[in-house]
């Protein structure tokens, strides 16, 4: 009996000739959605970030978490430490402008290799770039500012490296900003300062270039060209600013003998040498070679520039190039900074590669009695 009713009730549940009963058709009912809860079907793909996704959300909140810890920290040390701050903010912004300018100048330098493009044919910002960080394409020797800062931070780190010596460090930068920092790290007072110095420097050979012009007037063998220089060296030691006329009346004494580029003197090459702030301490045939490459890239950029007009260029490349070829433009207007840029140029255009003494001389004759430049 008790077995019939077993197999009666496995009938109803499993069966198909068989109806099962009001209980047990409630009891499947209630089963069902418990089953689907259990087992359910997948989860739509929607609620689910790919790993790329998931990287990116990542990497986007570990951005924002950064930027706001750094804006504290800016905060923190504005309130507590404002004239570290101030030293702090500069050396930012002048590892973002030394980094800026690395990558610059290496698009340039690739540029130039693909194509096949020489230095000269450059426009007139990407030599001016070139010269500043490279030294300018094939003329690897002048005036390589980046390569001397790289000099000055390959020095810092070497002494920082025995432990404990980074103190040492910072306190000899903060002492001696000018010999241990580059430039993108001055102030902008120490700019000033550094570049009085600098000038200061160079102006002491002014003296001496000058000095040996009035030597060299009896072996001038033309009369017109040694009154000719007679009447410069005159108007000069007077105070009297040149005319772009008087300079280029004297063309002829700076192709050949004796100011000629081959002829100068090693004393003479010396004292140019620091007028174009490179070191003296050379041999003759060195001098004469930097010498050579430095006057030869100033007068590639003389004519890059008057292609494109002064007119073009800002406040600040105005006064870096006039800085450049010897003036002391950071105490005088821009205005008056455009007008000798301009003379400078009307005599770098109209002189040879074989005049180029002229142009190098030009440093100390068309600077030394400019209205502002002397301190």
């Amino acid at each position: 009996m008790a077995l019939s009713r077993v197999c009666w009730a496995r009938a109803a549940l499993w069966g198909s000739a068989v109806t099962p009963g009001p209980y047990v058709t409630r009891k499947l009912q209630l089963a069902r959605p418990r089953a689907g809860l259990a087992w359910g079907a997948p989860r739509s793909s929607n609620l689910h970030l790919s790993p790329k996704a998931d990287v990116k959300s990542l990497i986007s909140y570990v951005v924002t978490k950064t930027k706001v810890i750094n804006g504290k920290y800016h905060r923190f040390l504005g309130r507590h430490f404002p004239r570290f701050y101030v030293l702090y903010t500069i050396f930012m912004k002048g590892l973002q402008m030394f980094w800026a300018d690395a990558k610059k100048a290496r698009r340039i330098k690739t540029y130039m290799w693909k194509h096949n493009v020489k230095f000269h044919q450059l426009s007139y910002r990407e030599m001016e770039h070139l010269r500043q960080v490279w030294a300018g394409g094939r003329y690897p020797e002048v005036h390589g500012e980046f390569r001397r800062d790289v000099t000055k931070c390959l020095f810092l780190g070497i002494i920082s490296i025995p432990p404990f010596a980074n103190y040492l460090v910072f306190l000899l930068m903060y002492l001696f900003p000018r010999q241990l920092l580059i430039q993108h790290f001055w102030t902008p007072k120490q700019q000033i300062d550094f570049l009085d110095i600098y000038h200061a420097l160079r102006k002491q050979s002014h003296p001496e270039i000058l000095g040996y012009l009035e030597r060299v007037i009896p072996l001038v063998s033309d009369a017109g060209l040694r009154w000719h220089m007679t009447e410069l060296c005159t108007k000069i030691q007077h105070g009297t600013h040149p005319a772009i006329h008087d300079i280029l009346a004297l063309r002829e004494c700076f192709s050949n003998h004796p100011l000629g580029m081959n002829q100068l003197h090693a004393l003479q090459m010396k004292a140019l040498s620091r007028a174009m702030l490179l070191t003296p301490y050379l041999p003759s045939f060195l001098l004469r070679h930097r010498l050579k490459t430095h006057t030869t890239v100033i007068h590639q950029l003389d004519k890059a520039l008057a292609k494109l007009g002064i007119g073009h260029l800002t406040p600040q490349e105005v006064k870096s190039a006039c800085y450049l070829r010897g003036l002391n433009s950071t105490h005088i207007a821009e205005e008056r900074c455009r007008t000798w840029l301009g003379e400078w140029l009307q005599i770098s255009c109209s002189l040879k590669e074989a005049e180029l003494s002229l142009l190098l001389h030009n440093v100390v004759l068309l600077s030394i009695n400019y209205t502002g430049s002397r301190r």
